[in-house]
């Protein structure tokens, strides 16, 4: 909390590629992860999911470089979901498709080359 700024919360991402090795899950029983790999144009880009059941609760994040043995990939990373089906957004109002979520595992989504998302890309 910031002393002198009110009850203002920011968050802010980094875009920066991460380096190998850099990514943490929060994963384990009943707790689970998903990758949603998408093409390198996507740089930036939001990409929102949420559980089946309540598709008001989303949760987001940016699409970022990682570098990996091969070269570089560029997907969106989020864990710490509860086990069960999620949607994932195309934009706001447009599922893309469902993909379920084990916990003490990663689940992957691969975004279609050709499609473009309805979020707008990050200014850094």
């Amino acid at each position: 909390m910031s002393i002198g700024h009110g009850d203002h919360h920011h968050h802010h991402h980094t875009l920066a590629p991460s380096g190998q090795g850099t990514v943490m899950l929060n994963i384990g029983d009943g707790i689970g992860a998903l990758i949603i790999q998408t093409p390198s144009w996507l740089h930036g880009h939001e990409i929102e999911v949420s559980p089946v059941g309540d598709t008001s609760a989303r949760t987001h994040a940016a699409v970022r470089a990682r570098y990996v043995r091969s070269g570089v990939t560029y997907c969106v990373v989020i864990d710490s979901l509860a086990e069960g089906r999620y949607v994932v957004w195309q934009d706001e109002d447009t599922p893309l498709t469902q993909v379920d979520v084990r916990g003490g595992a990663v689940a992957e989504v691969t975004w279609p080359a050709n499609l473009v998302p309805g979020r707008t890309p990050l200014t850094v």
